[in-house]
């Protein structure tokens, strides 16, 4: 072995997790749940568990149009759906969402989803209706029934005035009401993990849990209604409500301080939610390539990569891309096309091929990790639900886009849950906007 990939090893030691200490994680994760479920320790649990109000997946019996508005990230979807059972039809439009009004005020961003809502229905001809409506939001809210969510803290970006401890929904019928030109009929809000829950349950009867490893990371799972202490809705069947976890915040009190490393110490300290997300932030897209990137930079430093050499790009926080780590990782063994493309696109032309291998092993190190705590996260709801199969219905760029995500999590998730449990992993066909018509159907179906 060189001196430099003795010296590359020493830096990366502390990513590489074993089994005991994912068991662990999963452990602390357990009573992080627990605590969340539970009325006396609720209102200081670090993992907020929230009731979502869904009760049941869909039966195949749902029919009708629908409505569906997804809020999630810098691009907003306005989807219309035709259902008829296990028959869908979808036509969606997507319309940005600029960093002006990501930063703006509650009012700005509303009108300007009324804005979209009203230009895609015009282009479809539907104004003269009102159909019911399915909302995606997909951050941390509390829900005080179907219809209502207080939203608790902006996350992924965003942070518009006004906002948090009010209610999303009344803020999206008011900026309607101001356009005068179009009406809606909110039936359900949802995050994007119930979404995917619903969309991949519509197809596959057994899925239970819902899963987003993307620009956040975030999961939701079917919960039986004695477990649920903070429950406020009715007991009658089905006795079951579907928790979203927030487990984003997993590690805000301290209990993961343990895993973390000096580059995650390093990520918080100049993130828009210091202290806040800290599982989130050792995991989802937003912040896995900035991780890397403070591993190069302190391996160049200490003249182990490109000649002690970086560029501009390469000192610039938020330069490397966290898609780039995926492109990095699809190079075939002895190959270096796509890391050299990469390379060159933060401004390096004259890198070895032992640079290119070492850049490798950091993308591989920071991924692996990524993909061995959501796993841990996953087991954990696994053992806790104690079902004989369960389909996990999964969502977001990385584990879409990344070449070996899947795999690592199938592996790892069966050797953390309990064999009795068999699972299996369900890539989600647009689970935030098609889960928000099928919650919003599922809706329709229960008050008929």
């Amino acid at each position: 072995m060189t001196e430099s990939r003795k010296k590359v090893d020493v830096v990366l030691k502390d990513f590489i997790l074993s089994d005991d200490v994912l068991l662990k994680v999963s452990a602390l994760l357990l009573q992080e749940f627990n605590n969340g479920l539970s009325a006396q320790n609720h209102k200081t649990a670090t993992v907020k568990m929230f009731p979502t109000f869904v009760r049941d997946v869909p039966d195949g019996s749902e029919q009708g149009k629908f409505l569906a508005l997804d809020l999630g990230g810098t691009n907003f979807r306005v989807l219309c759906i035709d259902l008829d059972g296990d028959q869908f039809n979808m036509i969606n439009e997507i319309y940005e969402i600029p960093q002006s009004i990501m930063l703006g005020s509650g009012e700005q961003l509303f009108d300007h989803i009324a804005e979209c809502l009203g230009h895609c229905l015009e282009q479809l001809g539907l104004t003269h209706r009102t159909l019911p409506l399915g909302f995606t939001f997909s951050f941390p809210c509390l829900q005080k029934g179907l219809t209502s969510a207080i939203l608790v803290n902006w996350t992924k970006g965003f942070n518009c005035c006004g906002v948090q401890g009010k209610d999303v929904v009344q803020l999206l019928r008011e900026a309607v009401k101001r356009r005068g030109n179009v009406d809606i009929d909110c039936v359900a809000i949802v995050n994007d993990t119930t979404g995917t829950l619903m969309s991949c349950a519509h197809k596959n009867k057994d899925c239970r849990v819902g899963l987003i490893v993307g620009t956040g990371t975030n999961a939701c799972y079917m919960e039986r209604l004695e477990n649920v202490e903070t429950w406020t809705g009715d007991n009658n069947p089905p006795k079951q409500v579907i928790i979203n976890t927030e487990w984003g915040a997993f590690g805000d009190n301290g209990c993961l301080n343990f895993l973390r490393t000096e580059y995650d110490y390093q990520v918080d300290e100049i993130s828009l939610n210091k202290g806040k997300h800290l599982f989130e932030k050792m995991i989802s897209g937003m912040y896995m390539g900035e991780v890397a990137r403070r591993i190069f930079v302190k391996l160049a430093n200490d003249g182990v990569l490109f000649k002690g050499k970086l560029s501009e790009k390469f000192n610039t926080a938020y330069g490397f891309k966290t898609k780039y780590i995926s492109n990095i990782e699809s190079d075939p063994r002895q190959k270096n096309t796509e890391t050299r493309t990469v390379l060159e696109k933060m401004g390096i032309s004259d890198a070895s091929d032992e640079d290119c291998e070492i850049m490798k092993l950091v993308c591989a190190r920071v991924s692996t990790r990524a993909a061995h705590l959501v796993s841990a996260a996953v087991a954990t709801i696994l053992n806790k639900i104690k079902r004989n199969h369960t389909t996990v219905g999964v969502d977001g760029s990385v584990y879409r886009y990344h070449p070996h995500f899947r795999d690592l999590m199938e592996k790892k998730i069966e050797e953390l849950t309990d064999p009795n449990y068999k699972f299996e992993l369900m890539l989600s066909e647009d689970g935030s906007g098609r889960g928000a018509a099928l919650v919003a159907a599922v809706a329709v179906r229960t008050v008929k």
